[in-house]
């Protein structure tokens, strides 16, 4: 395995990677902006790999898809778009995937709730 960044064309629109060519991240977006998406991005594609149910795949794959175009690797290019545009669709993506998260948390709680209460219906032994 290598280390370091990737070769990247001239213009820096595209990176090389086993001699295939991939576009780029923007690099006008803040770090911090950045390192979320790529954070979100890391976990769902480790929810595509771990997904049993094509259900659970499809929606992570749904979260890769948004995780890279709030990095400009998917959707308009983000040297077609202004700063503005480019910023504003980070920032909305990574809403999303954020709102996302705090959906899934809720379903986790809710489903531990209904345990609980569950085990309370049991009979004693």
């Amino acid at each position: 395995m290598t280390t370091g960044s990737p070769e990247r064309t001239a213009d820096g629109r595209w990176i090389v990677v086993g001699g295939r060519r991939w576009r780029a991240e923007d690099p006008s977006l803040d770090p911090t902006v950045t390192g979320r998406l790529r954070s979100h991005l890391g976990r769902a594609r480790s929810a595509v790999r771990l997904a049993a149910a094509p259900r659970d795949r499809d929606a992570a794959r749904d979260r890769v898809q948004l995780a890279k175009e709030g990095l400009g690797e998917r959707g308009d290019a983000w040297w077609d778009l202004s700063p503005a545009e480019r910023a504003a669709r980070a920032a909305d993506r990574l809403d999303r995937l954020d709102r996302l998260d705090r959906l899934d948390r809720l379903d986790r709680l809710d489903r531990l709730d209904r345990l609980d209460r569950l085990d309370a219906l049991a009979p004693p032994d």
